[in-house]
């Protein structure tokens, strides 16, 4: 019998707050880890099983994504003894970690599996590196590519330059402006013991880097690391009896769009991303807004990527991104700190997971940082942000993660301390 035309079946009725993240997990961030990324994943899904303190035969769902550099799901479960319900291994990189959620959530609503983990391993830097280097990148020019190459657009960077270049046109923005985003970045870097680049840079030193690709210099890049990532999603209910507190999904965006995403320049602003459509998505399923929000993981695979969609998501006006992101807004001890582990410019660069790893822990208050152990077993926190000290933010209850593929798509998700 189907149901009645006016039945409420939204997320805000039915999701929100129904499903948490309980267990994360991580490898070190290095260069040349000379290991396989299955050896990666499995001591990644490892940790974050561990983390949640349920055993491998809780686990019955498995997500993976890649972009042809990594390995499946099936090899992971086997070395760890689990037996899935569901496994999917899907394409794409940035962007995927939000909406992997989405679909684990989907799953277990549906009744196909009870607990999903999530993983992503990478040998970023010693096998394929972003810009078509490294030991496995020989390879054909065909599809998109054969558009992109004529152009020079043969990385993410000079990809996703043009972007920047316009809003820089169109508002003003100065390269100072975003130069300040790694400057940030890498000050909360510096007080995560686990991240690959934990030196502490100014504005100067970013723009006396290298250009790259105009206008990006070298310090606007992200870092290129061999790692692996793992979440564990489940039920609140289930959720409880697991190991720490509860980091509540409220809402999730799964590689939202603009139109005709390989040329999305062809579709509205050059310097408009698919934030600006995510974002009335996002806000509506969790029930809060951009001003509710305590701390923020933008995905930095570049500094201007990550002041476009701090805006198009509506934390601040369009054109006043530079400003926001040189305000010190950002900033532990500001009123929206980003990336406090140093996000992808400065901790490693995992294809967005790491960011939603580095939030749950805030929720948390449970920041991996250098602050000493109580008796009780738990870090005692000082909120002291001089370099090598406390990143974690004081009273942190609600984070933001927005997860980006490429002006044209990208994820979002919002959770809550439970």
């Amino acid at each position: 019998m189907p149901m009645p035309a006016e039945t409420d079946t939204t997320s805000p009725k039915y999701l929100r707050d129904k499903y948490a993240i309980v267990g994360v997990g991580e490898t070190t961030y290095t260069r040349g880890s000379g290991i396989t990324t299955r050896a990666l994943g499995t001591w990644a899904v490892r940790n974050a099983i561990e983390d949640a303190g349920l055993k491998a035969s809780d686990i019955d769902g498995m997500l993976s994504y890649q972009s042809g550099d990594s390995t499946f799901s099936t090899f992971i479960a086997g070395d760890l003894g689990l037996r899935l319900n569901f496994y999917m291994d899907v394409f794409g990189g940035g962007s995927s970690t939000e909406a992997l959620i989405g679909m684990a959530i989907g799953l277990m609503e549906a009744g196909m599996c009870k607990a999903v983990v999530i993983f992503r391993a990478m040998n970023g830097f010693s096998q394929v590196r972003i810009g078509g280097t490294g030991a496995r990148a020989a390879a054909p020019v065909s599809g998109d590519a054969l558009h992109m190459r004529a152009y020079g657009w043969q990385s993410a960077g000079q990809m996703f330059s043009p972007t920047f270049m316009r809003h820089m046109y169109d508002y003003g923005t100065r390269p100072e402006q975003v130069a300040t985003v790694k400057a940030i970045h890498s000050e909360h870097a510096s007080n995560n013991p686990k991240a690959f680049y934990k030196k502490r840079f100014t504005v100067d030193e970013v723009l006396a880097s290298r250009i790259i690709c105009k206008p990006l210099h070298l310090l606007d890049c992200c870092v290129e690391t061999d790692n692996a990532t793992a979440v564990v999603v489940t039920s609140a209910d289930r959720a409880k009896d697991c190991r720490h507190p509860r980091a509540l999904i409220r809402g999730v965006v799964g590689r939202c769009s603009k139109p005709r995403t390989d040329m999305h320049y062809q579709t509205g602003p050059i310097s408009t991303v698919a934030g600006h459509y995510a974002k009335d998505i996002l806000w509506p399923n969790s029930g809060v807004g951009p001003e509710d929000i305590d701390i923020t993981g933008s995905y930095d695979a570049f500094t201007f990527t990550t002041m476009l969609q701090l805006e198009d998501y509506g934390f601040c006006k369009k054109g006043e991104g530079g400003d926001y992101v040189s305000n010190g807004t950002m900033r532990l001890g500001g009123r929206r700190p980003n990336n406090t582990s140093g996000g992808h410019l400065c901790e490693g660069y995992t294809h967005g997971m790491n960011m939603v790893i580095e939030n749950v822990r805030q929720l948390r208050h449970d920041a991996d940082d250098s602050c000493p152990i109580g008796p009780d077993g738990k870090r005692q926190h000082t909120y002291d942000y001089r370099e090598g000290g406390c990143r974690q933010v004081k009273n942190c209850e609600v984070s933001a993660n927005l997860g980006w593929a490429n002006p044209g798509t990208g994820s979002a998700m919002v959770m809550r301390r439970g």
